[in-house]
């Protein structure tokens, strides 16, 4: 059983590009639009980790990571942050209210399965390369 990974994005060009580099690596890739769809799908299925952009309709990536954190069933899922926003308060903010990680769009895909891989050692489950 492969590592399943939420992706949270508003931007269908870059969602179909990060699902399908997931998915070739070998991951259970899913999408949600935004934050609100996020939760109703981690509602069904909780993934391993969460790939999420920040700014976006109805419920942001702040947003769903308060939510997250408030709930202890589901304050223990790894998000990683992925944002156009390279300001460096911004990423700080974000890592000491409970993200994992944090990627500059647009990121090298290489960097991305880097932060995903390095979260998920250790998880039943590896990867195709065993990490």
């Amino acid at each position: 059983m492969s590592h399943r990974i939420l992706v949270v994005e508003d931007d269908a060009a870059i969602m179909a590009n990060t699902l399908r580099v997931l998915r070739l690596e070998g991951f259970e890739a899913d999408s949600a639009c935004d934050g609100l769809e996020a939760l109703q799908r981690i509602e069904l299925q909780k993934p391993d980790l969460i790939l999420c952009d920040i700014r976006m309709p109805r419920m942001t990536g702040d947003e769903l990571l308060d939510h997250l954190r408030a709930r202890p069933d589901l304050a223990q899922i790894p998000l990683i942050f992925a944002t156009a926003s390279a300001e460096p308060s911004g990423r700080s903010e974000r890592i000491l209210r409970g993200a994992v990680d944090y990627l500059v769009k647009p990121y090298d895909f290489k960097v991305m399965l880097g932060a995903v891989r390095k979260l998920l050692v250790g998880l039943p489950g590896g990867t195709r390369d065993g990490v």
